[in-house]
């Protein structure tokens, strides 16, 4: 026997709105410009031009209040669906496609094929040139197997050929530009830069090549005892000078030639001035686009309460007129919500880091965490998050992602909780000022730091070397 049950339960749903606003906080200063012109092209409701908003909300808002029996209400054409009524501009689509054009540069591919058309070589040699080519990765590497280049030739283009011709044919690859191009790995790379030097019988070129050559896994472990010993040099200066040499190669030498580069420019979100000890903070004038509703478009809603309601036509007409209205003012709502958000999350960010920002001293800058801003503007984690991520500020000393100013707290010896950022420049300068013959191991780094007064563990110490890009104490280690 079947049972009805009753069950109640709450569930939260973001609203078209709060989605509408959500994506547009998260978007810097120099795409919000693109975003608003995206929607006014979609929108034609929407228009630029000093806001005019007040008289056409309390007409729109008059027709609300009338009898709303027969009355189209825009819930009825949103549906379930949050998305369907409103659609903003950029959801779901290829961001890429929609960039301002640029310049065309020559790209690799094409630089070396132009190359292969100055050899004088067969159809047979030319396509597999081509298909070699084609294999070569934006930094230069040729990390496909061979076998599997020979079969592509094989099922694509019909050519039976072999490891020996596609060498012969990747040989001559190799002596294009830039030098290193087309190597297989990181120490053929650096052996066909060796290869080309004009000095090529000078000392130092020949103990590089052989260090290269039968030493390459104590040279990437900085092995030099080993070195001199396996190459039978005593004299420390020729490898050293060798070194020197190999350090000066490019281990990714299709790295400058990878063509279409975008070019980003930082733009900041805000702009933080020192008058007179005063800091004083305001929004990019370009987050502040005027926009207001249309007034044809809102006159065309109140004709309708003057027309036939049951044309059905009309109905759908004044459906898609409702919907644009709708959409035109979240819209404006969305980027006022947007401006305040920013304002009240930067200026709780510049209350809390008062001291750092009159004079930009790193050491003044104190612990400080999502949650605590969060706390101060009340707002959700999630909102400051989408802040600090994505804006910046232009202050007078430098351009700041917001992020630069959070960083967890380390207790020192006093008691009192310093910034992790203070941390890693003393953890910078003591590595900065090691002898780089005997460079300092992180447990040597972990008790420098606690003479200092930082208490730190070793592995917080491994952490914060790694995000400063500082490598080990062995690969730090020089002659």
């Amino acid at each position: 026997m079947q049972k009805l049950g009753l069950t109640q339960s709450l569930q939260q749903k973001l609203s078209p709105q709060q989605i509408q606003f959500i994506k547009l906080l998260q978007v810097p200063t120099a795409e919000l410009e693109t975003r608003v012109e995206e929607e006014l092209e979609d929108n034609p409701a929407l228009e630029e031009g000093a806001e005019e908003l007040d008289e056409i909300k309390e007409e729109y808002n008059e027709e609300d209040t009338q009898d709303t029996s027969d009355e189209l209400d825009v819930e009825d054409y949103l549906g379930d669906d949050d998305f369907s009524g409103y659609k903003m501009q950029g959801d779901g689509d290829n961001e890429d496609d929609k960039e301002m054009p640029i310049a065309m540069y020559t790209t690799l591919n094409e630089q070396l094929l132009d190359q292969l058309g100055f050899l004088k070589l067969s159809e047979r040699e030319y396509a597999i040139g081509k298909q070699l080519i084609g294999s070569i990765e934006s930094d230069g590497y040729i990390r496909r197997d061979l076998e599997a280049i020979i079969n592509d030739l094989a099922f694509s283009q019909n050519i039976e050929t072999d490891i020996d011709e596609v060498e012969e044919t990747l040989r001559k690859i190799q002596q294009f530009d830039p030098p290193g191009i087309g190597a297989r790995s990181l120490q053929e790379c650096l052996l066909l830069q060796l290869e080309r030097r004009e000095d090529e019988h000078n000392v130092d070129v020949y103990v590089a090549k052989r260090i290269i050559e039968e030493c390459f896994d104590e040279f990437t472990k900085k092995h030099y005892s080993k070195i001199m010993k396996r190459l039978d040099i005593e004299d420390e200066d020729f490898v050293k000078d060798a070194m020197e040499l190999i350090r000066k190669l490019n281990p990714k030498p299709g790295g400058s030639s990878t063509g279409l580069v975008r070019t980003q420019f930082l733009i900041p979100d805000f702009i933080l001035t020192n008058n007179g000890g005063e800091l004083e903070i305001a929004l990019n004038s370009r987050n502040a686009p005027e926009l207001r509703v249309s007034r044809s478009y809102s006159e065309m809603f109140q004709a309708y309460e003057k027309s036939d309601k049951k044309d059905k036509k009309l109905k759908d007409t004044v459906s898609f007129v409702k919907q644009k209205l709708d959409a035109a003012k979240w819209f404006i709502d969305a980027i006022k919500q947007r401006q305040t958000t920013l304002l009240n999350t930067m200026r709780a960010i510049v209350d809390f880091q008062y001291d750092y920002f009159l004079e930009g001293d790193e050491s003044k800058l104190k612990p400080m965490i999502l949650k605590d801003i969060a706390n101060i503007i009340h707002m959700d984690i999630s909102t400051v998050s989408r802040v600090a991520n994505s804006k910046s500020v232009q202050t007078d000393f430098g351009i700041f992602p917001l992020k630069y100013f959070f960083s967890e707290g380390i207790a020192t010896d006093s008691g009192e909780d310093v910034s992790s950022r203070e941390v890693k420049n003393e953890l910078k300068q003591i590595i900065d000022g090691e002898d780089k013959s005997k460079p300092l191991s992180d447990d040597k780094l972990e008790k420098l730091l606690k003479a200092k007064g930082y208490n730190i563990a070793r592995r917080t110490v491994a952490k914060y070397r790694e995000q400063l890009n500082i490598p080990v104490a062995r690969l730090r280690k020089e002659l």
